[in-house]
């Protein structure tokens, strides 16, 4: 039996009831919560950006490729040695650092007076928010212990208001001022956002891995069902860049103008938000694969139908479009704990994450290249091409989830 610590018993028994359980888990997860809104705003604002750095520094499609790359390559690649220093840090300070260097990094990008110093910004900016899905995800794990599934749930859903908010917000701006002074505007934001981590956060500790969020539901050792896994949530992570690097432009060339654009960039999000909800009850009743299945092929035709489609019925599907682009992602890592090793779980997620982050940042580019040999249309149709190329792989991985539900 576990020795308490000295003085356990008086704290519990003159403490108001909850208040060591409710006040620090809620500060945790509502320091975090807002954290994880400011990041992911940061990531997805770039694309309202491009048309605009487009015009500034005369870059083609592959070159503004690059620059969104740049961001997410350096968020995606350091997210492991980020958990790794967090054995000598605190995740609170590490946190408020990171969010610190993102906003810097913005700070940069708003004073940039050319590519190279625009793609310098973006990398620093990208590698101050590797620090924040990792260890914020860790800290509300931590904080919760084993009721932790509902205020990791919040703590995503969050994220996609910050997609939603920022964007639109940053197309706002940039009709009143100019990019650069909207990009200052955006990096105070950060800069209040470390300063609330750093006073009003609970500590973290150090030495952590995000067990506490992991169950071990996962009795299947996986045996090449987990490279299955990966390869669909790689594909699927660029079937999600790539349309998203693109539809800017589309709708552009459709007449939109930046607050359109940024309003249509929200209501991807918005309809994201949902399907992360729809998707993952909808896993829960038919099963992983046949809900992999109706996602990609829905998003393949919802993006053939916004190639197709003028610009007012383009923007009403695009929620739709946003529910099957995101929906997936839910389910996938869903999935990853039934086909790891319980005492690989962990290891399992952090290269789940690597992986579809880092496709984030590389297929971009690689559409990017594409768009500058055929054009946006027929770049952006190649995204649907993939969409597809994912369902027979789902296929081969209902093979490895023999207890996966059916209709």
């Amino acid at each position: 039996m576990a020795i308490l610590p000295s003085g356990f018993l008086s704290q519990s028994q003159t403490a108001p009831p909850g208040e060591e359980t409710l006040s620090k888990p809620r500060r945790t997860l509502a320091a975090t919560g807002i954290n994880h809104a400011l990041h992911d705003g940061y990531t997805d604002l770039i694309y309202v950006l491009l048309p605009v750095w487009q015009a500034e520094f005369a870059l083609s499609y592959g070159l503004l490729a690059v620059m969104r790359g740049l961001y997410s390559g350096a968020m995606a690649g350091l997210q492991i040695p980020v958990g790794r220093l967090a054995e000598r840090i605190d995740g609170k300070i590490l946190l408020a650092l990171g969010t610190l260097l993102a906003a810097l990094g913005y700070v940069l990008a708003g004073l940039s007076g050319g590519v190279m110093g625009l793609g310098l910004a973006l990398l620093i900016s990208g590698a101050g928010s590797s620090t924040q899905h990792p260890l914020a995800s860790a800290a509300v794990s931590r904080a919760y212990g084993n009721a932790a599934r509902g205020p990791l749930g919040i703590y995503n859903f969050s994220g996609d208001l910050g997609k939603a908010a920022l964007p639109a917000l940053t197309a706002v701006l940039l009709v009143i001022m100019s990019w650069r002074h909207a990009l200052l505007l955006v990096a105070l934001m950060g800069l209040v956002v470390a300063l609330c981590l750093a006073v009003l956060m609970p500590a973290v500790g150090k030495g952590f891995a995000h067990k506490s969020a992991v169950t071990t539901q996962g009795t299947h050792a996986g045996r090449g069902g987990f490279s299955w896994l990966l390869a669909i949530g790689i594909l699927d992570s660029a079937v999600r860049m790539g349309f998203l690097t693109f539809l800017p432009f589309l709708l552009r060339d459709k007449g939109a103008s930046l607050p359109t654009s940024g309003f249509a960039l929200a209501m991807v999000f918005i309809g994201g938000a949902a399907g992360k909800f729809t998707c993952g009850w909808l896993g829960e009743r038919v099963g992983t694969i046949r809900t992999v299945l109706l996602t990609e092929g829905g998003t393949a035709a919802l993006i053939l139908a916004v190639l197709a489609l003028p610009l007012i019925p383009a923007i009403i599907v695009l929620p739709l479009l946003g529910v099957m682009l995101n929906g997936t992602s839910s389910v996938l890592y869903g999935t990853v704990p039934e086909l790891t090793s319980p005492h690989r779980t962990e290891r399992a997620f952090a290269l789940f994450y690597t992986g579809t982050i880092g496709s984030g940042a590389i297929a971009p580019v690689l559409y990017g290249l594409l768009g500058d040999a055929v054009g946006p249309t027929l770049a952006t149709a190649a995204t649907a091409v993939t969409a597809l190329a994912i369902c027979p792989l789902a296929l081969v991985l209902a093979s490895h989830l023999p207890n996966d539900r059916r209709a």
